[in-house]
């Protein structure tokens, strides 16, 4: 089962910061060529604090 939120669940984040999918889909494309560029690493360790804190949200509200 996987542990990303439906899209439903993602849309239901607050509109006011991004949902999971999309922090999701954002540290993906940082790992597009099959490795992080170190420079991007500060950016990629911000991106999965708030994907896991917008994940967190998905999951109590469910």
């Amino acid at each position: 089962m996987s542990t990303l939120p439906s899209e439903s669940e993602a849309t239901a984040a607050s509109s006011s910061s991004p949902s999971a999918a999309e922090l999701n889909a954002r540290i993906r494309e940082l790992w597009a060529d099959g490795r992080l560029p170190e420079e991007r690493r500060g950016e990629y360790e911000a991106l999965v604090l708030k994907w896991a804190t917008a994940l967190a949200h998905v999951e109590r509200a469910a």
